[in-house]
C-alpha cells in the first residue's frame, strides 16, 4: 500500500483555499467599514436644509393667517384650507395674481428661449471659427460672468429710460437675453458635440454657414440648449430686483414683485390689505414654484446629458 505525503505546494494550496472565504467575506464587508458617519450626518443636514423650507411652504399653504402664528409650523392645522387659499389667491384684487403668473411665464419663457439661441450661436462661433480678437472677446465673456447682475441694474435702467422702454415687458426681457455663462457653456459643449469633419462635409456639399448652423449644429447642440434654457428660466423666474426698478404698472409685475407688494400690504396694513393676505402670499409662493418643478421633471434627462457631454472629451 502506497502512502501519499502532501508536499509543500499542496499544503500551501489547501491553506490558501481555507483563507479564501475569509478574505472574500472581508472584501464584502469592506464597503460597510468605509462608511463615514460625519459625511452621512452632513448629507442628512443638507437634505433637511433643502427640503424643510419646501415642507413648511406646503404645510403653511393650507393654513389661515391666524393658524400660521398659532400652530406648529411643520404640521397641518385642525382645519386645512388649501383649496380655499388657492381660490382666494386667484380672486384677490380682481384676479391680478393670474396676470402676474402669465407675465412671469412670458418673461421667463421668451428670455430662456432667446438666451439659449443667442448663446448657442455665439458659443458655436467661438468654438468653430477663428477671427481677430477671438481670445480677447472670449476673455471678456469670462469676465462678464464675474459681474453680479444687480450691479448692472441701475445702468440698465438709465439706458432703457433714454430709449423709452421703462415700464414695458421689453425692460425685463431684453436684459435677460444676455447670458455670459450660457455662452461659455455652449462654447465648451460645441467644441466636442459638433465634429469639424461634419462641418467640412456640409461645406463640400454646398451648404452655407447659416444653413450648417440651423440644420446640423442646432440639432447636435440640443442637450446644451436645454441646459441653458433651464438656467435662464430659473434666473428670470426668480428675478426680483430688475422688474422692481423697471416696472411701475401692477399689471406688468411678475410673481416675485407682486407677492412682495402683497406682503408689504399685509405687514403695513396698506390699501387693499386684509386679515388673510399673508396666507395668500404663502399660497402664491407655493403656486409659483410648481411650473419650475414641472420644467425640471420634464427636461431633467436633457439637462443631465447636456452637462455631461460638454465636459467629456470624445
Amino acid at each position: 500500500m502506497t502512502t501519499v505525503t502532501p508536499n509543500a505546494s499542496t499544503a500551501s494550496t489547501t491553506s490558501a483555499a481555507k483563507r479564501l472565504p475569509a478574505e472574500a467575506r472581508s472584501r464584502h464587508r469592506s464597503p460597510a467599514r468605509r462608511r463615514s458617519t460625519p459625511l452621512t450626518i452632513a448629507m442628512l443636514a443638507a437634505l433637511a436644509y433643502f427640503l424643510l423650507p419646501l415642507l413648511w411652504l406646503l404645510v403653511a399653504s393650507t393654513k389661515s393667517t391666524q393658524d400660521l402664528f398659532n400652530s406648529f409650523g411643520l404640521w397641518f392645522s385642525d382645519a386645512p384650507q388649501l383649496m380655499a387659499n388657492i381660490k382666494a389667491t386667484f380672486t384677490q384684487d380682481d384676479g391680478v395674481f393670474g396676470r402676474w403668473l402669465l407675465n412671469t411665464v412670458m418673461y421667463a419663457g421668451v428670455s430662456a428661449l432667446g438666451a439659449a439661441l443667442l448663446a448657442a450661436a455665439a458659443g458655436y462661433g467661438f468654438a468653430k471659427y477663428r477671427f481677430r480678437g477671438h481670445g480677447a472677446a472670449f476673455n471678456l465673456v469670462l469676465g462678464a460672468i464675474m459681474i453680479p447682475t444687480t450691479a448692472l441694474a441701475i445702468p440698465t435702467y438709465l439706458l432703457f429710460a433714454k430709449a423709452g422702454l421703462v415700464n414695458t415687458p421689453w425692460a425685463v426681457i431684453l436684459p435677460s437675453l444676455i447670458s455670459p455663462f450660457g455662452l461659455y457653456l455652449m462654447r465648451i459643449y460645441a467644441e466636442d458635440a459638433v465634429p469639424d469633419s461634419l462641418i467640412e462635409a456640409a461645406r463640400m456639399d454646398g451648404a452655407g454657414e447659416l444653413r450648417i448652423f440651423c440644420t446640423i449644429a442646432l440639432r447636435l447642440l440640443a442637450p446644451g440648449l436645454v441646459t441653458v434654457v433651464l438656467f435662464t428660466l430659473v434666473a428670470t423666474w426668480n428675478n426680483y430686483f430688475l422688474p422692481l426698478i423697471m416696472l411701475n404698472d401692477p399689471n406688468l409685475y411678475p410673481i416675485t414683485v407682486g407677492l412682495s407688494r402683497w406682503a408689504d400690504q399685509a405687514q403695513n396694513g396698506g390699501a387693499g390689505a386684509s386679515s388673510d393676505l399673508l396666507a395668500l402670499v404663502v399660497t402664491g409662493s407655493l403656486i409659483s414654484i410648481v411650473p419650475l418643478v414641472l420644467a425640471f421633471l420634464m427636461l431633467q434627462r436633457y439637462w443631465q446629458s447636456g452637462l455631461a457631454t460638454g465636459g467629456v472629451k470624445q
